[in-house]
């Protein structure tokens, strides 16, 4: 289940990097109180993972898909570059979440 918390928490991280966009610097009350609520539900679902996955390859499987998220929302949201090197770059960063996964020592991992 611990997978499961974090997978779910790196992609509240992503809605949360994105609402940081729609705030406007938290000048705007709705997109500011969704942001928030979804920074907290991202950091308590990474910490309900932390009990069993070791904090190290929690921490970097949670950024690595809140990065690769944000990174690809970024394109279709705000037409950020399509360009094929950071998207090999993009895809560098997956390769090394599921390296991660595959060779995690947590008894979860199983």
């Amino acid at each position: 289940m611990a997978w499961v918390y974090l997978g779910i928490a790196g992609l509240f991280e992503c809605c949360w990097a994105i609402g940081l966009k729609y705030t406007e610097g938290f000048s705007k009350p709705v997109p500011s109180i969704l942001t928030v609520a979804a920074m907290g539900i991202s950091f308590w679902l990474l910490a309900l993972a932390m009990k069993t996955i070791p904090v190290g390859t929690a921490y970097a499987i949670w950024t690595g898909i809140g990065a690769v998220g944000v990174a690809i929302l970024g394109m279709f949201l705000f037409n950020e570059s399509r360009d094929i090197l950071r998207i090999l770059c993009l895809l560098l960063i997956v390769c090394g979440i599921v390296g991660l996964k595959l060779v995690s020592s947590s008894p979860a991992a199983s």
